[in-house]
């Protein structure tokens, strides 16, 4: 990374004041730099050396007005005081008074000398600065009705799972299905072909030099790995290239493996899906014909041609620093390119194509599929239409949802009321890249498909999105998705909305990247300049972010600044939160987090960040407030 001498004068660290600890947690640094870190140096040139102090880290104003107000104007503030601030502002789920203020003396390894245990200032400021104690989300635990029909829900939702890297060489593996599935995600999708000798059946991106897995395999680690996040179904879609014979030993596998757990319903269609509570610790399957499935994963020459191949030397991971396209303009721009053929004549498989494709499905294999997918004969509009006898799923990429989007949107919000739409990244996405979830969210969608093993500002998105209701994957759409006016009318994402709340976030400072980071990974010559930036994602009227100032040579930045975001539509609203180290030539990460806004706990709150790849740091934290209006 491309680092700078700062022409600023150093500012140096009195000789009684102990610099940062700078040894890195997260990278590792050995003695003789663990050395140079303790002692806040940084070489400058050959001859010279600069020497920072940590920085002031002064309680914010405003935790020491919070406190005074508490504390009753004293000095301390005991188990009763601090009771009170809980009772007004909330704390973690199922902790007492007693056992905040205890665990703050243990922490700080202080033992009061006197009387009953009690708080300072720089002790509360510990408490309201420790996620554990003081977190930033009001709901730990599953908390919303899951008994409605699951059509009713957002569901995590993963895109070729299987894959470790990108779309055309990287292996096959269950290592991937494992990590969605420990992360929370609720639908995995397995592409199936026969194996070499036809005679049994591999995982594995069709048509591409990606090295298969067996399927046998992936079912028995999603057996072993789908309920450690959340008890509620997961759902396996099964692309399926398979012979009626390798159809049968399909079923017969999947029975052996999955048991009294595999789902699927005595009817021949559904009227209405189970609710999630129904299906607790139950495995689901959904497919659809094969030759519809090459004509929707294979894209068409014109979308190809949108975007170019790997460029030589590129990363995967240079994904992460693409912002995320506003669906507005992706919508306006689909519109505009749209080919009306698309949208109002045929496509797909007719209609005598799909009944052959059915007839040559093994029958025992066509029993075990819950939710059945297909394109019905017709136009793409016409295969929103509902249809009262059964529901079924849909599934668009996410450049044919944009076209219809552009023209036809409550047609879609009004499809997903009872019906599933999936949404799947665009073909020409090699590097496992994804598109901006909202595109799908605001019209409804149930199946927002991504690449998991992928990185990158919408995956963080996807992340934030489904740390509602419990981390559980599956979030409560809100009511005005699933309403339909006396008039007819039904949601629409384009109209001018007006504003429900107003957010206001305040970010005072943020610590932890001095533990967390050796002490040149930012800058060789001298402390980081971190800003902020904060903002929000969701319809396109909400969707903003702003900046901070960059704070100079310091390790804990104070920024002490607000910002207010009018919302329109808070219910599906995301808040994203970004630091960086500003640069010459390109500006450093410094980690980020995304946040519903709907389980935001107003207050001050401590705000855990994470690495580009979604891990969480161990050290690197903000103190940030919220406020609705």
């Amino acid at each position: 990374m491309p680092k700078r001498d700062k022409g600023a004068p150093p500012r140096a660290s009195p000789p009684h004041t102990p610099p940062p600890g700078t040894e890195s947690e997260a990278e590792g640094v050995d003695e003789a730099g663990a050395s140079a870190a303790e002692m806040g140096t940084y070489k400058c040139c050959i001859f010279f050396t600069r020497r920072f102090a940590l920085g002031d880290t002064t309680t914010p104003e405003d935790v020491r007005v919070l406190f005074s107000r508490f504390a009753g104007g004293s000095p301390y503030m005991g188990a009763d005081d601090l009771r009170r601030y809980l009772a007004a502002w909330g704390g973690a789920d199922g902790e007492a008074a007693e056992q905040v203020v205890d665990r703050v003396l243990q922490d700080r390894s202080r033992t009061p000398r006197f009387g009953r245990p009690a708080l300072t200032v720089d002790d509360f400021m510990h408490f309201l600065f420790s996620e554990d104690l003081n977190p930033p989300l009001r709901h730990s635990k599953v908390h919303q009705d899951m008994n409605a029909p699951l059509s009713h829900y957002f569901i995590y939702t993963g895109h070729n799972s299987y894959l470790t890297g990108n779309q055309l060489s990287s292996d096959c593996s269950d290592t991937p299905i494992i990590k969605a599935l420990q992360i929370g995600v609720r639908v995995i999708e397995l592409d199936i072909w026969p194996n070499s000798s036809k005679d049994d059946i591999d995982v594995l991106h069709g048509r591409t030099l990606t090295a298969p897995v067996s399927l046998i395999k992936c079912l028995r680690s999603i057996k072993e790995y789908a309920f450690v996040a959340s008890p509620y179904p997961v759902i396996i879609t099964l692309e399926d290239h398979l012979t009626p014979d390798l159809q049968a030993k399909v079923a017969k596998m999947v029975l052996e493996v999955f048991g009294d757990i595999l789902y699927y319903p005595e009817s021949k269609h559904l009227q209405e899906f189970p609710s999630p509570e129904a299906l607790k610790g139950r495995v689901l399957l959904s497919t659809k014909p094969p030759k519809e499935y090459l004509e929707a994963k294979g894209g068409t020459m014109k979308d190809r041609e949108i975007e170019p191949q790997f460029k030589k030397g590129e990363r995967e991971e240079a994904a992460w620093g693409v912002e995320v396209p506003d669906i507005q303009d992706e919508m306006q721009v689909a519109d505009r390119e749209s080919d009306d053929d698309i949208l109002y004549h045929e496509r797909g498989l007719d209609d005598n194509n799909s009944q052959k494709a059915c007839k040559h499905v093994a029958p025992e294999y066509k029993h075990l599929i819950t939710i059945k997918a297909g394109k019905p004969k017709g136009a793409l509009v016409d295969a929103l239409k509902n249809d009262p006898d059964k529901v079924r799923r849909l599934s668009l990429s996410e450049q044919e949802l944009a076209k219809v989007a552009a023209r036809n949107a409550p047609n879609i919000v009004s499809f997903t009321h009872r019906n599933m739409l999936r949404i799947y990244p665009k073909g020409t996405r090699f590097n496992s890249s994804n598109y901006n979830p909202f595109l799908g969210w605001v019209h409804g969608a149930q199946m927002v498909a991504f690449n998991m093993q992928g990185h990158g500002r919408a995956l963080w998105l996807m992340y934030g999105f489904y740390k509602a209701n419990g981390g559980c994957g599956y979030v409560k759409k809100p009511d005005f998705l699933m309403q339909t006016c006396p008039d007819g009318k039904v949601f629409d994402p384009k109209a001018d909305l007006p504003v429900k709340a107003t957010l206001k976030v305040k970010i005072y400072m943020g610590e932890g990247w001095h533990k967390d980071f050796k002490q040149t990974h930012f800058d060789s010559y001298s402390p980081p300049d971190f800003y902020a930036k904060v903002g929000i994602a969701g319809v396109p009227l909400d969707s903003v972010m702003r900046k901070t100032k960059a704070v100079e040579d310091n390790w804990v930045p104070v920024w002490e600044e607000e910002f207010a975001f009018p919302l329109t539509v808070p219910e599906i609203a995301v808040l994203r939160v970004e630091v960086h180290e500003q640069d010459v030539s390109e500006d450093d990460f410094g980690g980020q987090t995304a946040l519903p806004v709907e389980e935001l706990r107003p207050g001050i709150r401590a705000v855990s960040l994470f690495d580009h790849k979604g891990h969480k740091f161990k050290s690197v934290k903000l103190l940030m407030r919220f406020e609705f209006t």
